[in-house]
């Protein structure tokens, strides 16, 4: 038995969640499919699914394999990917997406040397805020603001970043300083449509106690630089990352509110469907974009 390829098959067994599916992912026969799942199981002396009629679990043994395989075969594709990488000269077209804001603000500023370095790539960069599906709308990859990441891609981190509470002197001067994360409630906010949590914010005192504020509301936006821009005009109070408000607060065109709270870290990450054939264009903007971000993030506060 070929258990590398054993081990191949288990894993798309698990994540199509059924022996046909994974049949015609990699390509052969339900037969060929369940008899590696079969052989498997025999030489481990161990039950690695649980089979009905309608649905198909893994048993404990089955998870505790299903993690072991999934990391040796990314290893062996990381191998192979290192391997083909040094023989294959990057070119092509490239398509990567990235959030509205970060793009233009630090990322479009790299472009040039990346463009310079590798001559034979056409770089395609969509910026929106939405997350969209890679697969589906053929991107190479993506950079996304995450605290998770997602569990169908390969992610590789680049930076951190974090959440900030802040506003204008002239919407402090009129209104106020909350001095604790309950104040909020007395004050007009900004929200992010797209962040995980509109409606409550959530941080963290000096012990780790968490708080959570259902805050008001005065504007809703779908777009990070439009709440800056509000919070700029003193409209209200904003909940944005470092990366786009950070120059703001370094200037004090805004002022941090909340200071003795924060905010739980983010991380920039490169993310890609998948180390198993990854290009060789791919793999050297992910190379580059590590490399660019590496040590202290531009947009630190202090």
């Amino acid at each position: 038995m070929d258990r590398l390829r054993a081990f191949e098959v288990f894993a798309t067994v698990v994540g199509q969640g059924s022996f046909t599916r994974a049949a015609d992912k990699l390509d052969t026969s339900p037969a060929n499919v369940t008899r590696y799942v079969n052989e498997l199981e025999q030489s481990l002396g161990a039950r690695l699914l649980n089979r009905t009629s309608r649905r198909l679990s893994m048993t404990e043994t089955g998870k505790m394999l299903y993690d072991r395989a999934l990391s040796i075969l990314d290893d062996v594709a990381e191998a192979e990917a290192l391997a083909s990488t040094a023989a294959i000269q990057p070119r092509g077209r490239l398509r990567v997406n990235a959030p509205l804001s970060f793009g233009i603000l630090h990322l479009a500023p790299l472009w040039p040397r990346f463009c310079a370095r590798y001559p034979d790539i056409e770089l395609d960069v969509s910026l929106v805020d939405r997350v969209v599906d890679l697969v589906e709308e053929g991107y190479d990859l993506a950079v996304r603001i995450s605290r998770g990441g997602s569990s169908a891609l390969v992610s590789r981190k680049l930076a951190t970043t974090r959440h900030l509470i802040c506003a204008s002197p002239d919407y402090v001067a009129r209104h106020g300083t909350p001095a604790r994360p309950e104040d909020l409630k007395e004050h007009a906010c900004i929200a992010y449509t797209y962040s995980d949590s509109v409606d409550d914010w959530q941080m963290l005192d000096n012990a780790g106690k968490e708080h959570i504020v259902a805050v008001h509301h005065i504007m809703r936006t779908n777009n990070g630089d439009t709440a800056r821009a509000a919070a700029l005009a003193g409209l209200g109070i904003i909940r944005q990352p470092a990366f786009l408000v950070g120059e703001d607060l370094r200037r004090r065109r805004l002022v941090p509110l909340l200071t003795d709270y924060r905010m739980p870290e983010i991380d920039v990450l490169a993310v890609y469907p998948s180390r198993r054939h990854l290009s060789a264009k791919a793999r050297v903007m992910v190379d580059f974009l590590a490399q660019a971000f590496r040590g202290t993030p531009p947009w630190h506060t202090g």
